[in-house]
Formats: C-alpha cells, sequence, structure tokens
C-alpha cells in the first residue's frame, strides 16, 4: 500500500549525522518516487551520494509498511546509488521486521523517536549504560578542539562533545566534524557537519567559503545548493527552524 506525500513535499529527507552516515527518512512508501528523489540527489552531489551508507528511517509514514514494500524500499536505495545498512531505531515491530530483513537496527538514531514519542516504551531496548561503558558525555566546559594542520583529502577530524577549530584550509574530499560548532579560520573546500550529535544551536564559521557540504544537525546543503555569492566570502552557517541558513560575516 502506497501512502503518498503532501503536495509540495519532497518523498524523503536525508540527513548525515557523524562519521558520514545518512539517515534516509521516508515520507512516501512509493518504493518509485524514493528512487527518483534519491537518484536526483546522488546525481547532484556524487562524491557525497554514491555508495553512501544509509539507515533506512520510517518513523513518519502513519504505520509501518508490509515486508514486502519494506524490500522494495531497499531495493529502491540500491537502485539509486546508495547502499542500506540498517532500520533506524524504532518500535518492537521494527525491532521484528529488521530481523526478518536480516538487517540491524541501528540504535544511534533512537533519540529522535523518543522526541516524537513514538518508542514503543514497554517492548524497546534499554539505552545502554554509557558510564558503565566509560562513554559518559564529557562536560560542557571543555575547550574547543584545535587543529593547525591542513585536513588533506580523504582525512576526517571529529571534535566529540565540543567545538573544533581549524587554523588552515580543509581540502576538497576531506572533512570536519564536531559536536558542537566548527570554526576554519582558513579555507573550507571539503565537508563540514556541526552539531553532529543533533544540538540545533550549533555553527559553521568561516573565512574563505568553498564547500562541497556544509550540514547541522544533520540538516545540509551542498556546493549546487550554496548561492554563489557566498563563494570565497567570510560567512556563518545556522539553523532557522528545519532551514539551514548561510549569512556574510
Amino acid at each position: 500500500m502506497s501512502t503518498a506525500s503532501p503536495p509540495g513535499e519532497t518523498p524523503c529527507d536525508v540527513r548525515f549525522g557523524q562519521v558520514g552516515l545518512a539517515c534516509v527518512r521516508v515520507r512516501d512508501a512509493n518504493p518509485a518516487a524514493l528512487c527518483e528523489d534519491l537518484e536526483r540527489r546522488v546525481h547532484a552531489a556524487p562524491q557525497m551520494f554514491t555508495r553512501t551508507a544509509v539507515v533506512l528511517d520510517m518513523s513518519h509514514l502513519p504505520a509501518l509498511p508490509d515486508d514486502g514494500t519494506v524490500d522494495a524500499l531497499l531495493e529502491a536505495i540500491r537502485a539509486a546509488g546508495m547502499l542500506p545498512v540498517g532500520l533506524a531505531y524504532g518500535d518492537s515491530q521494527t525491532d521484528a521486521l529488521a530481523q526478518r530483513m536480516g538487517l540491524p537496527v541501528i540504535a544511534r538514531f533512537r533519540e529522535a523517536f523518543e522526541r516524537a514519542g513514538i518508542t514503543d516504551h514497554a517492548d524497546a531496548t534499554p539505552a545502554p549504560d554509557s558510564a558503565a561503558e566509560g562513554d559518559a558525555p564529557a562536560p560542557t566546559s571543555l575547550t574547543g578542539q584545535q587543529h593547525t594542520r591542513n585536513v588533506r583529502s580523504g582525512q576526517q577530524i571529529y571534535a566529540r562533545d565540543r567545538d573544533l577549530v581549524i587554523t588552515a584550509t580543509v581540502a576538497n574530499g576531506a572533512e570536519v566534524i564536531a559536536d558542537g560548532s566548527i570554526h576554519v579560520y582558513g579555507t573550507l573546500r571539503g565537508r563540514a557537519l556541526a552539531g553532529a550529535q543533533g544540538d540545533e544551536s550549533a555553527r559553521i564559521f568561516c573565512t574563505d567559503f568553498r564547500p562541497e557540504l556544509v550540514s547541522i544537525a544533520g540538516h545540509y546543503r551542498v556546493f549546487e545548493e550554496i548561492p554563489r555569492q557566498f563563494e570565497g566570502k567570510a560567512v556563518q552557517c545556522r539553523l532557522e527552524g528545519e532551514k539551514l541558513l548561510i549569512e556574510k560575516l
């Protein structure tokens, strides 16, 4: 059964988190429409999306689709050039579906379900005890992580629980990620992902703006979507609701 998305909306959202894992949040359980939308995104930014590992999130559908429809959605993702690697955390039905599909449930998207009030609390698997695992969040008073060398193509820098300050160039094909804000006092040519754990107040500051992609709390814009008047300028990127804004400093 296909549930059409409201007029004016695309069939899905695509959000990025840390380590480049993308979440395809489906709003229309129509495999053909999903494939067409994802193919458009891959064509617009092939270096970013081709063979990208993605998690299928069906939390915004009125009901969990049947197995055949889910299998067709997974195949639509593959046909578009991406690689589905799991299902976003949901309720017990999602767990059972993932087992039937032979896919893992990606718990790192659990918080989004719980904020939306979607989690089946009676059957949900308890969250890991991060303190027991030695993985408790760092204090917010930590100073920003500083990186003074050029970030080369293929290199990734991640500032956990803090801001990231780069005083050199971020090359094409490089990726800088922070749970807080990102400051680039040089040329940004690669990808910058701030608010990697969902902090919507995070910002990106740059003195020479030429990125492949910028993202804040999963909301992203690729090079082709960035107005040319900002190229090479000192800018800041911030969220206003669901919209990622770019403004001159």
